[in-house]
């Protein structure tokens, strides 16, 4: 088994699956650490094609002979709501005004895309958390 690299830094940033470019935010994320940002372009883009249309969060590992690896998260779970309930944006002043209304069946179903980057394997608590979000985003949850 070959030694373990050192890790140099870890950088986390959200981008658009199958779309990412070298300009910011990849390239001042990865440019002060000697990454060669087009070669995390091309593997990230080529990992995330399927994906294409939804925002992707990467967590890139940065070692110090300035490899790379990454792992990819699943999209935000605002992402998924504003998707689900067909709107841009979520409330200007969540609590006060409702924008939008989505079922519990929907919330169930970002639940269960959300749960490998959730701290829970509970698929109530799960949903109980993106019911949260869809809260504090204006967007009421029916049934």
């Amino acid at each position: 088994m070959p030694p373990k690299k050192k890790t140099l830094a870890i950088v986390k940033i959200q981008l658009p699956a199958g779309g990412a470019t070298p300009a910011p935010p990849v390239g001042t994320a990865l440019g002060p650490h000697g990454v060669q940002t087009m070669d995390f372009v091309k593997q990230y883009n080529a990992a995330t094609e399927k994906q294409a249309g939804s925002i992707v969060p990467v967590e890139i590992t940065i070692y110090e002979d300035r490899t790379f690896s990454f792992i990819l998260k699943t999209p935000p779970a605002a992402a998924l709501l504003r998707q689900a309930a067909g709107i841009d944006k979520g409330a200007a002043t969540a609590g006060r005004e409702q924008v939008a209304t989505v079922t519990s069946a929907q919330i169930e179903e970002i639940a269960v895309i959300k749960m490998p980057d959730l701290n829970t394997s509970d698929v109530e608590a799960a949903k109980r958390q993106v019911a949260g979000t869809a809260r504090s985003m204006g967007i009421a949850v029916a049934g």
